[in-house]
């Protein structure tokens, strides 16, 4: 199981590109890159609200749970 993150998904529901986010919350656009591409193995809440703040979205917006498929047995 994992946690998939659509960061692209909203960001492209809002025609917002990564570096407005970036300069929007107070990150680097590399380290919202690193959260976009599931390369981190967490993300701070602080940054979880700021994003859903200014994506005006929740949380469940930007994350998915997925089940692997030789765990549905």
């Amino acid at each position: 199981m994992k946690i998939v993150i659509n960061l692209d998904v909203m960001l492209a529901r809002r025609k917002m590109r990564l570096k407005e986010l970036a300069a929007a919350i107070g990150v680097t656009e590399q380290a919202l890159s690193m959260i976009k591409t599931n390369k981190v193995k967490g993300v701070r809440f602080t940054t979880l609200v700021k994003m859903c703040d200014v994506l005006d979205c929740q949380p469940g917006d930007l994350l998915e749970f997925v089940r692997d498929a030789d765990e549905e047995n």
